[in-house]
């Protein structure tokens, strides 16, 4: 996925969970929309450089949305609904072979029985039998792993249980997350800030629900899915 002429600057404060403040590289102030709900934990800092894209649409509020962050060496992608974008051309490029053979892919397609969506669906004309991704951005960095997720999340909790109950209703249930920084690091659940949450991983892992983690590689042009690597409990 290409970046659209990304703008540099330093952070001033993030604040309101979607609002940051960030002084351009010719010394304007601005105020960017940070589509990203969680804590970004080891993702953003003050004074850390950052990357905004910029728009003309007239219903905007915001014009910039903050795209990437630096941390040390290491450029992070802190727009999370990047990851459901970069999935989707994976997929269709063959990068994700265990989502290969499928005829059909349509993203953000309601099902279960709490009025969900899930993020992308797959399906072959000739089966009865789906497969239910549900992707998830991870940009949280403990030290010696990568991990997920970096607060807690109910509404992940209930992700992992509409798989699972996908998986009972004779279909295959994907758990995709996507890496978007480039620390080269395993990952896992981060059960030490989501207890509940690495519960139910454990439970509906066991009872047939895939998990499946893919690296990003990241520049200031673009972000692209480019290789599987593993987890660990």
């Amino acid at each position: 996925m290409q970046f659209d002429n990304l703008i540099h600057g330093k952070l001033i404060k993030r604040y309101k969970r979607f609002l940051a403040d960030i002084t351009l590289d010719d010394g304007t102030e601005i105020t960017a929309h940070v589509p990203n709900s969680g804590a970004m934990t080891s993702c953003i800092e003050e004074a850390c450089d950052v990357w905004v894209s910029h728009h003309d649409n007239p219903k905007r509020k915001l014009k910039y949305t903050l795209e990437l962050t630096k941390m040390g060496n290491e450029l992070i992608c802190t727009n999370t609904g990047v990851a459901n974008k970069i999935a989707i051309e994976a997929i269709q490029n063959g990068v994700i072979k265990e989502l290969q053979d499928y005829d059909n892919l349509k993203p953000e397609q309601k099902y279960g029985n709490q009025n969900s969506r899930i993020d992308i669906l797959l399906w072959n004309e000739n089966s009865d039998k789906e497969c239910f991704v549900e992707i998830k951005s991870v940009s949280l960095n403990l030290g010696d792993t990568l991990a997920f997720p970096d607060a807690k999340t109910t509404r992940g909790q209930k992700h992992l249980e509409e798989l699972r109950d996908m998986v009972t209703e004779g279909h295959r249930a994907v758990m995709l997350y996507v890496i978007q920084r480039t620390d080269k690091l395993p990952f896992r659940i981060a059960r030490e800030i989501d207890k509940k949450y690495d519960e139910i991983f454990k439970e509906v892992t066991n009872q047939g629900v895939e998990v499946l983690v893919y690296q990003s590689d990241i520049n200031h042009q673009e972000i692209n899915i480019v290789k599987k690597i593993n987890y660990t409990y």
